[in-house]
């Protein structure tokens, strides 16, 4: 048996509960390889998948916990340190605040499932004010489940391959080969998309100055004002509800279901929260596929206009209908 799989049978529950916590806590580690690994070595009678199951869920306890406290403390500056320091965790944020708006508490019960939304979903239990037990109620049961199902999946596949002994060589000496490679590619794979998706975004983005003085000559008459949408969800305006001067509040899905409502003969700039613009700039590349391109994403986003000193003003309801102005 090779040493690598050797050692990790003999401390496989400390391992699998680091490399558990560390994921939960965001670093790009994927979990599910050694799930998978550690469900098949227990078809060999190496390891107990009980055993392994009640550690995995015990490890996302600890990590899921301190995000929640951390997004229960201080609430939407922890999700723009995701967005800063996450890759792709931007786009989560958006998708799990849609989810908690939808389904609430029960989206901890297959949050785990989906990619990113891992880590995003506890500080934002946290944020939304849900108690601690609660969640850690729902969070721990859908911890059970998403652990279960992949050790358990592993379990099933080591069962098939002990009825062969060559297949069962060829894991006992190739297993942590194939984990460390996905490993390896899982992060760079991830790395070089992101890196694709913000030279798209540089392209596009303007910077809060240039936004104001489009503002200004619209106001002097030299030119039609900038039509101006607000993609922040409604929970990323409680820390401050007010918006850009004349600014259309309106969701990415909504923007996209009404294209045809959006002025061609004018200058069209999406903001959001997140530090790199990822929801205004994805927002930004579906219109430009639906033949709208005067639309950019605004840099820094609301916080970039807002630190800027720039003014804000409060929202008018009215502007909600989305039609131009």
């Amino acid at each position: 048996m090779p040493i690598a799989t050797h050692f990790f049978i003999a401390y496989a529950y400390p391992i699998l509960f680091g490399w558990v916590v560390m994921e939960q806590l965001g670093v790009p580690v994927p979990s599910i390889p050694l799930l998978l690994m550690a469900g098949t070595l227990s078809a060999t009678h190496r390891l107990h998948a009980e055993a392994a199951l009640l550690v995995v869920v015990a490890a996302c306890a600890l990590g899921d916990s301190i995000w929640w406290m951390l997004g229960r403390r201080f609430g939407g500056r922890v999700l723009q340190l995701l967005c800063r320091f996450s890759m792709e965790a931007n786009t989560c944020v958006s998708k799990t605040e849609n989810y908690f708006g939808r389904h609430g508490a029960s989206t901890l019960l297959f949050a785990k499932f989906v990619p990113g939304l891992s880590t995003v979903a506890p500080p934002i239990a946290g944020q939304t004010g849900m108690g601690y037990l609660r969640f850690l109620g729902y969070d721990m049961a859908g911890s059970f489940v998403w652990a279960g199902t992949y050790l358990y999946a592993g379990r099933f596949f080591g069962d098939a391959i002990k009825r062969d002994p060559t297949l069962l060589h060829l894991m006992n000496h190739s297993a942590m080969g194939l984990v460390a490679l996905i490993i390896l590619a899982f992060p760079i794979y991830r790395w070089i998309k992101q890196r694709r998706f913000l030279a798209n975004v540089r392209k596009l983005r303007l910077d809060a100055h240039e936004l104001k003085k489009m503002i200004d000559e619209s106001s002097q008459g030299g030119s039609h004002p900038p039509y101006i949408v607000d993609l922040r969800h409604p929970l990323d305006y409680m820390p401050d509800p007010r918006v850009l001067p004349g600014a259309v509040r309106m969701g990415p899905s909504e923007l996209a279901r009404h294209a045809s409502r959006i002025p061609l003969d004018r200058d069209v700039i999406l903001y959001c929260t997140c530090p790199s613009e990822e929801t205004s700039a994805k927002v930004a590349l579906s219109l430009h596929k639906l033949g709208i391109y005067r639309v950019r994403p605004l840099r820094g986003g609301f916080d970039g206009w807002k630190n800027a000193g720039y003014p804000l003003e409060d929202y008018v309801d009215a502007n909600t209908t989305g039609d131009s102005r």
